[in-house]
Parts: C-alpha cells; sequence; structure tokens
C-alpha cells in the first residue's frame, strides 16, 4: 500500500509542480525576463498574496511527506491534487509563448528537481522520504528556483542573443542605401509608427516593426524575418524599461532619423526618477549622426526643455512655434479635421477617421517626418484620410447600440486625460471603465488620484476594477464631488462589463475603456 501511495505522490506532485512552474514561468515572460522587473513584481504584487495560494497546499504536504506513514502520505496526496486544481491555468489576455527560451527554462529546472532528489540515494537512510521532502521545498521556492534556472542558462542565451543580433546586424549591412527611422517615447510611440508607416508607403517600399516588437530581440527578429532587399525605408520602435535600452537598439540599427513622441511618468518603477526616462529616450537623439534629423514633439514640456546638438524639426498641435503645426482642430463622434502648412506656408486641410487630439498630435508628427522625406502635402492628404485606428489606442468601436473607446493599452497619465477629454466630447452617456494606471513607482498613488479628480466633469459613470487597485481614483473621484451612487467598484473586468449593461439606458451608451492590467497585475 505504502508504494502505491508513493506513486500517486509522486504523480500529482509532478502534475502540480508543472503547473505552478508554468505560472512562474509565465510571468517571469511577462517581466521581459528582467530578474529586477520580475522580483519586484513578486514583491509587490506576489508573495503576500497570489503566490501563497498557489503553493499553500504544498506547504502543508511538507510535514505530511516527512512523517511519510500511511496517513499521512494519502493526505499529502490529496493537498497535492489540490495544489493541481488552484494551479489550473486560466485564460490569459497574453498567453505564455513556449519559445525556445521558455523551454530551456523548463529542462533546466527539471533537471535541478532530478539532482536535488538523487542526491539522498548516495548515502543511507529513509531515502524516499528525504528526497519528497527536498521535492515540496523546492516547490515552494520554485519564483525563486526559475531565477536560478534563469541565471544557470545566462551564459547560453546570451551566447544565442548575441548571434540573432550579429546576424540582423550583418543584413543591414547589406543594405547601405535603407533609410532607418527610430521612434520612440514613453506613449504614442506605436501610433506614430502605423501612422508614418503608412503615409510613407505612398511613395516607398517600407518596413515596421509589428505589433510590439520594440525590444532589441524584436527589433532582430523583425530583421531576421521580414526585411527585404526591396524594402526602402525600416521604420523601428524602440521601447525601453531601463537607461540603455534605446543605445542597445541604436547600435544595432543606426538610425539616421529620430522620433521622440513623448515624454512621461511611465515604467517609472524601473526608471525610478523622470530624469533617467528623458536620458534614455534621448539615447535616440544621440544615435542619430549629424546628418540625419530628430522630429520631437513640441507640444511635451520634457521634449521642449531638453537640448539636443542634432537638427531638430519640431511638430504638435499646441506649441504655437512647432515646425510642423496641426491648428483649428474639429473632433467628432465621426472622426477629426485639422489644417496643416508646409515651409512655403500654403496651407491643406486634413481629414481623418480617428477622433481625440492626441491622435491629431501623432498625425501631425507623422506629417513632419513624411513630408520633410520628401512627399508633398497634397500626396498626404488621402493617406491621412485612410488611416485606421491602432488597436486598443483609442479605438473607436461601434457596438450595437453604443460605442466603446477602446483605449486598452498600458495607460498613462497623458494617455489617459487625453482619453477622457475625448470622451466628455460624445452627448451619449457616457461611461469610463478603468482598473487605474500601474508601473508608477512611488508615483502610484497621486498619479491615480489626479486622473480620477480629472474624470469627475468627463463621465456620467465610472466603473472600476479593483477596490484596492482603483482607490486613489475613487479618493479623487470622491474629493471632486463624483455622485456616489455613479460610482460602481467590481472585482473582474467582467463584472465590470455586466455592470456597464446594468446602468440604466437613459441614453445611448458610450464606454470607455482604459487600461486593461496584464496578466501579472490583473
Amino acid at each position: 500500500m505504502i508504494y502505491f501511495l508513493i506513486a500517486i505522490w509522486a504523480v500529482t506532485y509532478l502534475a502540480g509542480a508543472v503547473l505552478y512552474e508554468r505560472y512562474i514561468v509565465h510571468m517571469f515572460q511577462q517581466n521581459s525576463y528582467k530578474p529586477g522587473e520580475y522580483t519586484e513584481w513578486m514583491r509587490v504584487h506576489g508573495n503576500v498574496g497570489r503566490l501563497l495560494g498557489k503553493c499553500l497546499y504544498a506547504i502543508v504536504s511538507l510535514p505530511l511527506t516527512a512523517i511519510g506513514n500511511e496517513g499521512c502520505l494519502a493526505a499529502a496526496c490529496v493537498m497535492n491534487i489540490m495544489t493541481i486544481l488552484v494551479n489550473i491555468p486560466r485564460p490569459a489576455k497574453k498567453p505564455l509563448v513556449y519559445t525556445k527560451r521558455v523551454k530551456r527554462l523548463f529542462v533546466t529546472t527539471a533537471a535541478i528537481h532530478v539532482i536535488a532528489a538523487a542526491l539522498p540515494f548516495i548515502g543511507d537512510g529513509c531515502r524516499i522520504r528525504t528526497a519528497g521532502v527536498i521535492l515540496q521545498l523546492l516547490f515552494i521556492m520554485m519564483p525563486f528556483l526559475v531565477l536560478l534556472a534563469n541565471l544557470i542558462n545566462r551564459p547560453v542565451e546570451r551566447a544565442i542573443d548575441r548571434y540573432y543580433i550579429n546576424d540582423a546586424a550583418r543584413i543591414l549591412r547589406q543594405m547601405p542605401e535603407l533609410k532607418i527611422i527610430g521612434v520612440t517615447g514613453s506613449y504614442g510611440k506605436t501610433s506614430v509608427k502605423y501612422f508614418l508607416s503608412a503615409l510613407l508607403s505612398v511613395r516607398y517600399n517600407v518596413l515596421y516593426t509589428p505589433g510590439n516588437y520594440n525590444t532589441t530581440l524584436g527589433v532582430v527578429r523583425t530583421v531576421r524575418e521580414q526585411m527585404k532587399p526591396f524594402h526602402e525605408i525600416f521604420v523601428c520602435e524602440m521601447g525601453a524599461r531601463e537607461t540603455g535600452d534605446i543605445k542597445e537598439i541604436c547600435d544595432l540599427v543606426h538610425p539616421e532619423y529620430g522620433i521622440i513622441t513623448s515624454i512621461g511618468p511611465q515604467h517609472l518603477q524601473s526608471f525610478h526618477t523622470i530624469d533617467n526616462i528623458i536620458a534614455t529616450k534621448f539615447e535616440l537623439a544621440d544615435a542619430v549622426p549629424p546628418d540625419g534629423i530628430v522630429f520631437l514633439n513640441y507640444d511635451n514640456e520634457y521634449i521642449r526643455s531638453r537640448k539636443t546638438d542634432k537638427r531638430v524639426v519640431t511638430y504638435g498641435i499646441a506649441d504655437a512655434h512647432a515646425d510642423y503645426r496641426a491648428y483649428d482642430i474639429e473632433v467628432t463622434p465621426n472622426g477629426s479635421s485639422f489644417k496643416m502648412k508646409d515651409g512655403k506656408g500654403t496651407e491643406y486641410d486634413f481629414h481623418t477617421r480617428l477622433v481625440g487630439n492626441h491622435n491629431v498630435q501623432n498625425i501631425a508628427g507623422a506629417i513632419a517626418v513624411a513630408h520633410t522625406m520628401g512627399i508633398p502635402m497634397e500626396e498626404l492628404r488621402y493617406p491621412v484620410k485612410q488611416l485606421e485606428s491602432v488597436p486598443h489606442r483609442l479605438q473607436l468601436v461601434r457596438q450595437g447600440g453604443r460605442i466603446i473607446l477602446d483605449d486598452a493599452y498600458n495607460s498613462n497619465k497623458s494617455g489617459f486625460m487625453a482619453a477622457l477629454d475625448t470622451l466628455a466630447m460624445f452627448k451619449e452617456l457616457r461611461i469610463l471603465m478603468t482598473p487605474g494606471m500601474v508601473e508608477l513607482g512611488e508615483s502610484q498613488y497621486s498619479e491615480n488620484k489626479e486622473v480620477g479628480l480629472y474624470a469627475a466633469d468627463k463621465c456620467d459613470y465610472a466603473v472600476l476594477v479593483g477596490k484596492e487597485q482603483t482607490k486613489p481614483i475613487q479618493d479623487g473621484l470622491t474629493q471632486a464631488g463624483f455622485a456616489p451612487g455613479r460610482m460602481i467598484v467590481v472585482d473582474t473586468l467582467a463584472e465590470a462589463f455586466q455592470m456597464v449593461n446594468a446602468i440604466p439606458d437613459e441614453k445611448p451608451k458610450i464606454v470607455l475603456i482604459e487600461n486593461d492590467l496584464p496578466d501579472h497585475y490583473a
């Protein structure tokens, strides 16, 4: 009987361990495989609640396994089954991608388990029982075991990364006529990338980094898999979570042009100070050669106050001194219209299906680059009119009898307020749905409270996802005199949609979905 229980214990332990490790590796992947960000996630969002809940039954199982008699083993098997149940994967917004790196992590952690479990069999004593105790301890320490496996794999990972980086660099060297445009910013860079690529495609064969391929390895993958000899322009989005990230990408692609769309207090959890963010974004300007051009959004105070010795072309909608300024902006639920002048002072009317001043601002930046690169304003009017909303970035979606303003991608204060301004212009019943903003470090409470204050007269209802997460927004709304009966706090996004549906149909509804927390924050 005892050996049957041991077999059951081993099978249930293995199943639970694989599921728990899968979750940990998923979180490690969503933290960009960066130990610093991952450990910060564990400290702030994991150890006390989520991770403890996922290994609680393993902790209970530990003393039962150590005692090891039939009754305790049977109870330990039950605890292992409970561990399996609490670790069954739930649907993820961004599922775990089984990359080769992830597979190597699994292999290394498995090897650690095998070696550790084999140690008791070297000497005398209660070998099976001791091995079981060791395995249970490894299960409890799984969040740190993944870090150890990553450390062990680091030399191999670096060698593999270097090979791919060198191969991408070789491909780029073979295309000396290729014009490379770097795009970075705390927000707006993805929209500008898409808008600019669409406008440049009027005359050029353009390749751009797809989706969120804005890390060094994302750029490498784009170059190795998609770059063709006929491409004339490469629009390269450059993301950053730490100082030096932009420089690393620039050292690979050597941009001739650079666009800095915005700077703001985003990712303060890893950057720590706004000065570090400014310096990192301007790594792109530093990398542009003396005969290159840096395009700067002069509506942004951080950008406007930073000096660079490179040739600068400015754009915006507010700064009257910008080289390319959109003005006479009119925004309706059906789109936006604005005017711009070329270098000779000739005025042109532009229309776009996109809504919101910040979309016009981003389009102005794309027009500035395209016109500077030789495309006449007249030729840009039609592609501007044809621009599509970037998914989840103030994307206007008509759903039955209501309108959705989908601004779910990684919110920041400036973008949040701009989205609220857009919501405020509608005559429908205006509903804000949000879990607030994250990764703001010590500024998280104050920034979220500020948007709560700002939102009070911009929406008719506020549906807030997460009681503790949205406490600053609740405080801001309350301080601004927002009606308590129109502030609805729920636990999940699914409940939020249910509550939106339950709000009385006083008139047609428009729902602003502002930010949708990634899996490691949800």
